[in-house]
């Protein structure tokens, strides 16, 4: 599949977010976004579809670009701290620092055959778990901009990353309990923004996580 002109469009809508001055996304929200309750509430609620025709290759070639980057050094860029950069190629994160939002870790970044794993991009929205709840309706420009889409993006702590495989909210919520309502409010922003439903089970959890933070704010997307 040829997914040039879904790149183009992703790039150009993403060159004027600025790596020196762009905050870790789980912190953007101001007082004009919704809250997560109410844009839980559009979400549709239906069962989980077959993962007949599943491939990840239907979503992205890789990483797409973003400006200079690609996709997993911009968000790298994001969310980590005290960054170094290889001098080739342009925009390589070579370490720097995550604050694990998922276990509240401390992480040393290296980049390397045996240490980059260390820190790895999540998809927050799994993309197993969209392609059973709306995704296989997507377009393929639409997939590719839901795969590389810096909404659904965080740097996190690898083997909880792995741990947490393609689960949703009902089957796994990070560690850290209170990162869990800014969690679930950017699922639930990713899955409004893509169209994407929740089945009953899931709803439930994302209603109970945010009982208990009901002032939680939408992230901007």
């Amino acid at each position: 599949m040829n997914f040039s002109s879904a790149r183009r469009s992703l790039t150009a809508s993403l060159l004027a977010l600025s790596l020196a001055v762009s905050p870790l996304l789980t912190d953007t929200v101001s007082a004009a976004q919704p809250k997560a309750t109410s844009i839980l509430a559009k979400l549709a609620i239906k069962g989980r579809a077959p993962k007949t025709g599943y491939d990840r290759a239907l979503f992205s070639d890789g990483w797409g670009q973003i400006g200079n980057c690609d996709t997993r050094n911009y968000i790298l860029a994001r969310d980590l701290k005290s960054i170094t950069w290889r001098s080739s190629p342009a925009c390589t994160v070579a370490t720097g620092v995550l604050h694990d939002p998922y276990t509240g870790a401390t992480i040393n970044f290296v980049r390397g055959v045996g240490t980059s794993n260390a820190v790895q991009i999540d998809h927050v929205v799994a993309v197993s778990d969209a392609w059973q709840k709306g995704a296989q309706k997507l377009s393929s420009s639409q997939r590719y901009n839901f795969y590389n889409d810096p909404l659904n993006l965080l740097a996190v702590d690898g083997p909880t990353n792995g741990q947490k495989s393609d689960s949703d909210a009902a089957s796994w919520l990070p560690p850290r309990k209170s990162f869990r309502c800014p969690y679930v409010a950017r699922q639930i922003a990713v899955k409004y923004k893509y169209r994407l439903w929740v089945t009953q089970a899931e709803h439930d959890a994302m209603a109970s996580v945010l009982s208990s933070c009901p002032a939680q704010l939408s992230p901007a997307g």
